[in-house]
Order: structure tokens, then sequence, then C-alpha cells
């Protein structure tokens, strides 16, 4: 499988695009694998991809149930941002967000990772104060961060409602530079690709049904696809967690899966070139950018109940697209394209896990709520070392299933136990 440059483009070109390959196998199941990864979204694919890079164990497979991009991977607003303030969060962030600015010459595979900055709006004299605390924490970090004027967010984007009869008036916002966006499926695409290039197996359509126990331990799956053994498991399957890890006996997780909806308009000419962000005084979320089609891409809140379905409901559709004209008065007579859902395993106190489980040779990555997507290559890579070391990388050594039985919850938003409310 021969490596992208303009060469390829150029020689393909002239010769009616017959010359590429597949982008990765179709491979059978082998029998046995030394290391499973249940989950091809993006946080199992970066998960196989450094296994092979870093730790130099290749027989592994990723298992999927559908097709690679499907899940979450593929249904979200595409943000990657490091503007976290709790130790354990903040530098695993920011490391991810280092690994976001290589991933394409790492991959070979262009990501269409653009750092475009985000601006996180602030609304009273408190969230002033508030967002000061928080850039100082990203600086003593060593992660960029501005805190701009009224004055100064208006010269970036005038668009937004800057009247008198606001709702949510601006008085500034934190400016992340290095923020921005990257094209979700490329993401998903790079790394099976990356990971196939380095001998990973990505089994589609093979839905894992049970897991095979002996001795007490468990030493493989049971899959639409027939059996297949490994020494490790690991689990990255998002907002199906509870169900899978269930199969395995693992019961009573700290999590909760909910559906978060993301919407696009219809195409626009060059509108806003970054993305802004805002969480009003007394209720109110929104999150907004625009893609490289042109069409404006924005969310909100969870739905705020427990769901499995991939599909939103229409009182959020309106709740988002009033907030959208809200922030942006300019947008009232756009029109919605489409809207989707993603599933979120919302976690007690909104920080993921990556860690052992109580489970010998099984390995969680779940609990991502609104972080899943920019936490990729970061996740990725630690996820891997914990499972080729049977021990956590410093970055995520916070991030275990026990911590709150220790007192030790990482709860960045101070939404207490409450998993929606993260």
């Amino acid at each position: 499988m021969s490596r992208y440059s303009v060469w390829q483009v150029l020689k393909n070109g002239f010769t009616g695009q017959t010359g590429w390959s597949r982008v990765w196998r179709d491979p059978e199941p082998k029998p046995h694998y030394d290391v499973i990864v249940i989950g091809g979204g993006g946080h199992g694919l970066a998960t196989a991809y450094y296994l092979a890079r870093n730790h130099g164990i290749r027989n592994v497979a990723v298992i999927e149930r559908g097709w690679i991009g499907g899940g979450n991977v593929g249904r979200n607003t595409t943000i990657v941002r490091s503007n976290y303030m709790i130790p354990g969060n903040t530098e695993f962030y920011e490391f991810s967000v280092k690994l976001w600015e290589q991933l394409s010459h790492e991959l070979n595979y262009n990501v269409m990772f653009s750092q475009r900055g985000q601006l996180s709006l602030f609304h009273s004299p408190a969230g002033r104060d508030a967002a000061a605390r928080r850039a100082n924490i990203m600086r003593s970090n060593g992660i960029d961060a501005e805190l701009l004027t009224r004055d100064q967010v208006r010269s970036r984007v005038p668009h937004l409602d800057f009247s008198d009869s606001a709702r949510f008036p601006i008085h500034g916002a934190v400016l992340q530079r290095r923020a921005g966006t990257a094209r979700h499926d490329a993401v998903a695409w790079g790394y099976a690709r990356a990971a196939d290039r380095l001998g990973v197996d990505i089994l589609q359509n093979c839905e894992v049904t049970g897991f095979i126990r002996e001795a007490g331990r468990l030493v493989g799956v049971e899959t639409a696809r027939g059996e297949i053994r490994a020494d490790r498991i690991g689990l990255a399957v998002a907002g199906s967690t509870s169900h899978v890890a269930r199969l395995a006996g693992l019961d009573n997780l700290p999590i909760e899966s909910h559906k978060l909806q993301a919407f696009v308009s219809e195409p626009l000419k060059p509108l806003l070139d970054m993305v802004v962000a805002f969480a009003g005084v007394g209720g109110g979320h929104g999150y907004i950018s625009q893609s490289d089609k042109g069409g404006m891409v924005f969310g909100g809140d969870l739905d705020l109940y427990p769901s499995y379905a991939q599909r939103g409901n229409l009182p959020v559709v309106e709740e988002v697209a009033a907030m959208a004209r809200m922030l942006m008065p300019c947008l009232g007579r756009v029109r919605l394209l489409r809207h989707w859902a993603g599933i979120m395993d919302m976690s007690m106190d909104g920080s993921p896990f990556i860690c052992r489980t109580p489970i010998d040779e099984l390995y969680l990555n779940a609990g991502w709520c609104y972080g899943g997507f920019k936490a990729t290559p970061a996740s990725g890579w630690c996820f891997a070392h914990t499972i080729a070391n049977q021990a956590p990388h410093d970055l995520n050594a916070r991030f275990t299933l026990d911590r709150y039985a220790a007192g030790l919850a990482i709860d960045e938003k101070g939404a207490g136990p409450t998993p929606k409310a993260h």
C-alpha cells in the first residue's frame, strides 16, 4: 500500500484514478490475537495504531459492529481544544492538541485539522472573573489563552449580537488560538489506514455477542463472525459501554448513555473563521463554527434523558436553533440542512476512564461525555500504553474507575455526581 504524495496524485490524475489500492484491507478474523480492541471509532482505531506504532504489538484486531466512521466519531461537531483547568484533564487535553498538530503528517493522511481558534464568550462581570481564572490556569500549564474585551471580540466576529437588547450580552471572551476543527471521518479513515499498514486487522460488521471465559479469565469474544480469542481485550465503544461491559460481567459502571444532537445548515459564503462557544448565565449552552463546505455546524446540550437512539427530537432542534439564532441573528433565515445524534457515555464527574478493570485482561476506555472527539489521539496513545504495559501512562493515571471511592472526582464543570449535568 503506497504512501500518499503529490506525485501519486498527479500520476493517478493522468491515468484515470486507476492506480489506487484499498485504503485498508477487509480480512477474515484470525483465531487468536495478542490484543482485541472492541470499537472501531476514533478511540479504538487510535489505540490499535499506537499499539502497533509505539509498542510493536501488531497482532491486533479492531472489532466494529457496523462500519468504520458510523458511530460517534462521525457524529459530532469536530471541535478540538484544550481549555481545561482541572489537574488531569489539563495536561491530557493539551497533549492531545499537540498530537493533533502533527497528525496528518504522522498518518500520511489529511485529517483537515484547522487551527482557526476558539472564542469562549462570557456574559457578566462574574463570568469575566471565571474566564480570567481559567485563562490563568491554562497559561500556568503552558497552554495558550488570551482574555479579550468586548471590542476585541467584536473586531473578530462582528456578526455576533452586540445589541443592548441581547439576551446574553457579550462582555468578552477567552481565545485559544491553537484550537480548531478537524474532519471527523478523515480522522477515522486516517487511523484505520495507518493501523492497517502496520498489520492491524480491522473487522467490520463483527458485533460482539458475548465473552469467552476459561478458568475464570476472559480469553476472547463471541462475535457475529465466530469466536475470536485474545490475550487482552480493550473496550472502546462509547455510548454502548454499559451494554458490552455487562456481557463481560462488568456491571454498574458509573456512566449513563445520553444522546447529543448536532446540526448543519445549508452552505453559506465565508461567515465565521473560528469556533464560538458560549454558556449563558442561568442556562443556555452552544457552540458554532463553519465547515469547509460552508455549512454552519452547531450544537448545544444533551437531550437530558438516557437513550441509545442515534436520532434527535424536535424540542432540542428548536432550542439549539434558537440559541444559534440568538448568538448570530444573521442566521435567522438560514435553512437547517440536517441533524443527527451521537450517543454520549456520560460519567458521574464529566471526566473519562482509561484504565484496567476488576476483570483480568479487560481494559476500559469510556466516559468521554462532550470530550471524545478532541481526545482521540491522546486517548489512543494512553489506552495503548495501558494495555501494552498493564499500567497507566502518567497522563491517564487519574482516569480510574475507583476514583470516586477515593474521593478524587475530576469535576471540571462542578456539577456534582449528575451525568446529564456535565
